[in-house]
């Protein structure tokens, strides 16, 4: 279970990264900060799960 919210985790990182970049190429600064949201939102589920990891062991 925790496999699969650390997967959603980098999923979203990279989506968001994808979206802030085509949003910068295109000149869309919505899409861009939404890019943003998105690579935060996967940085917090990642750092979320660390911790977990953490107080396992």
């Amino acid at each position: 279970m925790a496999g699969d919210k650390k997967a959603k985790g980098k999923m979203e990182q990279a989506k968001g990264k994808a979206k802030e970049a085509v949003g910068r190429a295109v000149g869309n600064e919505s899409l861009e900060a939404e890019g943003r949201m998105e690579g935060a939102r996967g940085d917090a589920r990642q750092a979320k799960e660390k911790t977990k990891d953490i107080f396992k062991h």
